[in-house]
């Protein structure tokens, strides 16, 4: 599931200090083998380079 700018998300990463908060997709870049990457807003800050895998879409 590819998201957009603006959706709330919630990070699934064991090595983030992140882990498990929602937080707001701020930005979408895509690699050079074309996947995306995310930069992602939370209440503490941002995390930068997120794959989509390690993302969920917020209830």
């Amino acid at each position: 599931m590819a998201f957009e700018k603006g959706d709330a998300v919630v990070l699934h990463d064991q090595h983030s200090e992140y882990d498990g908060e929602t937080g707001e997709v701020t930005q979408v870049s895509e690699t050079m083998f074309g996947d995306s990457t995310y930069i992602v807003q939370f209440e503490e800050g941002q995390e930068a380079g997120i794959p989509e895998d390690s993302l969920e879409a917020a209830e």
